[in-house]
C-alpha cells in the first residue's frame, strides 16, 4: 500500500512511501493458540477445557508447545478479573471500548508477565507481534505501552493496588489476590467459617492444576491393576481411585474400554458413601436421578451389579443421557430420559437414591479455568429452587427405611445446608462421616463438606438422609 504525499513534522511535503512489502511477524504457535482459546471464550461462549485440544489438534501442537499454550490459556482465563483490573488502571481508555482482539492479546500478555518465567521482553515483544498480525495491526503500539506500564510492577505490588488491605475487607483482598468475584470469595468465606483463616488456601487452590484421578470399576478391574496398567499411585481415600500425574487417560486401554473411568476422586467418596450407608431390609433397587453425564452412575452402575441390584438413571437432556448411555455399557443399569422431578416411578420404589444436584459448580473451578467469571449470583436463587423440587423427588421415590444421598459440586450454603433446612420431620440426616474412613478433616457432621486445599478433591458436599416415615 502507498501512502500518499503530505506535509512533514516540519512543514514541507514528504516523498511517497514506497509500498509496503514488509511480511507480517511470525507468530508463535503456542501463543497463538491460546489466543486463539481467549478469543473463542470470549465471542463464543467455548468451553475452554473443550475447545483447546480441537485447537491444539488444528495447530498440529503437542509436547512443550502444547503444554506451554494451555498454561497460558488455561492461566490467562483463570486470572481474568485481575488482569482486566490491572489493563485498566494501565489504560486511559475503558476496557469496553477496546478492540477485543487487543484486549484478549493484552490478557495474554499481561499473564505472561505477570504468572509466568518467560523474560519480560519476551512476553511483551510476543504480544505485540500476535496483535500486529491481527485484525488490528494499528493497535500494535497501544499494546506496547500497556503492556510495559504492567511489567513495571509485580503481581503482589498491582495486587496492593487493586485489593482493600487483607485486615479491612479479608473477602474483598482474596478475591482480587485470587481473581475471584467477590461473590465466590464470600460464599467460600460463609461456607468455611469460623475457619476463615483458611479462605487465601481455598481461593488458592482453584489455580492449582489438579491431577488427573482415575476409577477403577469394581468387578472389572482392581485398583492395584489399574495402578499397575496406568503407571499411576493409588490413591489417599478411595477404595477405587488412582492419581495419574502424566499421560493421555485416554491411552489407557481399561478406560478406553470401560473398565475404568475418569472421575474426581471427590465424586468417587460421594458415590460410594451411599452405597456403604447402613440400610435393613432389600438393596437391590438403586436410583442416579440427575444422571448426566454418567460418571457417578457408571461407579454405582458396578457396585450394585456385585449385589446381583439394578441402577435405574434419569437424565433429562437427551444427548447427556446419551453419554450415560454410553458410559454404563455393559452393566445392569438403565437409562431414562425424563425430568427428575416426576421421573415417572412409583414412590417408595428405590433402596437407594443418588441425587447429584444440579448447582453453580464453585466446588470444581480448578478444573473449568473461565468458570469463575461466567456464574453469576443471580442464578443460586433458581437453582436452589430446582434441588429442593428435585430433593423432594428423591424423598418420594426412595422407600421407607431407604436413603438418598443428596450431592452438589458447590460449598455454597444456599445449596447444601440451605436446601436440607426444607426437610421434614419425617427423616434423619446420618453421619455421612462414618461413611468415608480415613478421610480427616470432616467437620462437626453429619454433613460433609470436601475441599481441594484440605482433600485434593472437589469441593464436593454429601448428605445421607434416611426416610423414617
Amino acid at each position: 500500500m502507498t501512502r500518499p504525499s503530505g506535509p512533514d513534522r516540519r512543514g514541507g511535503t514528504r516523498p511517497p512511501r514506497r509500498p509496503d512489502t514488509a511480511p507480517p511477524p511470525a507468530v508463535d504457535q503456542a501463543r497463538a493458540a491460546a489466543l486463539e482459546l481467549l478469543s473463542a471464550v470470549r465471542t463464543d461462549g467455548a468451553y475452554a477445557n473443550l475447545a483447546l485440544p480441537r485447537i491444539l489438534a488444528a495447530r498440529g501442537l503437542s509436547g512443550r508447545d502444547a503444554g506451554l499454550a494451555t498454561d497460558l490459556a488455561y492461566g490467562s482465563c483463570r486470572a481474568m478479573g485481575l488482569i482486566d483490573g490491572i489493563i485498566a488502571e494501565c489504560s486511559d481508555r475503558p476496557l469496553e471500548d477496546l478492540d477485543g482482539a487487543v484486549l484478549d492479546a493484552l490478557r495474554l500478555g499481561t499473564y505472561q508477565l505477570l504468572r509466568t518465567r518467560i523474560p519480560a521482553h519476551a512476553a511483551v515483544s510476543t504480544t505485540v507481534d500476535l496483535v500486529r498480525s491481527g485484525p488490528r495491526p494499528g493497535a500494535a503500539g497501544f499494546a506496547n505501552a500497556i503492556l510495559r506500564k504492567v511489567g513495571q510492577r509485580s503481581e503482589d505490588q498491582w495486587v496492593a493496588v487493586l485489593a482493600p488491605p487483607v485486615d479491612v475487607d479479608p473477602v474483598g483482598h482474596w478475591a482480587v489476590a485470587t481473581a475471584h468475584p467477590r461473590w465466590i470469595s464470600q460464599a467460600f468465606a460463609d461456607a468455611l467459617a469460623p475457619r476463615s483463616d483458611e479462605l487465601a488456601a481455598a481461593l488458592q487452590a482453584d489455580d492449582v492444576r489438579p491431577r488427573v484421578h482415575l476409577v477403577a470399576r469394581p468387578g472389572r478391574i482392581t485398583r492395584d491393576e489399574l495402578v499397575a496398567a496406568a503407571g499411576g499411585t493409588a490413591a489417599a481415600y478411595s477404595p477405587y481411585g488412582v492419581y495419574l500425574d502424566e499421560g493421555d487417560p485416554g491411552r489407557i486401554a481399561a478406560v478406553a474400554d470401560g473398565r475404568a473411568a475418569v472421575q474426581d476422586e471427590g465424586s468417587q467418596l460421594v458415590a460410594v458413601a451411599l452405597a456403604n450407608a447402613p440400610l435393613e431390609g432389600t438393596d437391590r433397587r438403586w436410583l442416579d436421578l440427575a444422571a448426566g453425564p454418567g460418571g457417578k452412575a457408571g461407579l454405582l452402575g458396578a457396585l450394585v451389579a456385585g449385589r446381583d441390584g439394578t441402577l435405574d438413571a434419569v437424565e433429562p437432556a437427551p444427548h447427556r443421557a446419551d453419554l450415560v448411555r454410553k458410559t454404563v455399557r455393559g452393566l445392569p443399569v438403565t437409562v431414562r430420559t425424563a425430568d427428575g422431578r416426576d421421573p415417572g416411578f412409583e414412590p417408595g420404589t428405590f433402596d437407594r437414591v443418588l441425587l447429584d444436584a444440579p448447582c453453580t459448580g464453585l466446588g470444581a473451578l480448578r478444573r473449568r479455568p473461565e468458570a469463575r467469571w461466567r456464574r453469576s449470583p443471580s442464578a443460586v436463587a433458581g437453582l436452589v429452587s430446582l434441588q429442593g423440587e428435585l430433593l423432594a423427588s428423591a424423598l418420594r421415590l426412595v422407600r421407607v427405611g431407604g436413603v438418598v444421598g443428596y450431592v452438589t459440586c458447590s460449598p455454597h450454603l444456599a445449596e447444601t445446608e440451605g436446601v436440607l433446612r426444607r426437610l421434614g420431620d419425617d427423616v434423619t440426616v446420618l453421619d455421612a462421616r462414618a461413611m468415608l474412613p480415613g478421610v480427616p478433616d470432616l467437620g462437626d457432621g453429619p454433613t460433609v463438606q470436601l475441599w481441594p486445599h484440605r482433600h485434593g478433591t472437589d469441593a464436593m458436599f454429601l448428605a445421607l438422609i434416611r426416610r423414617d416415615a
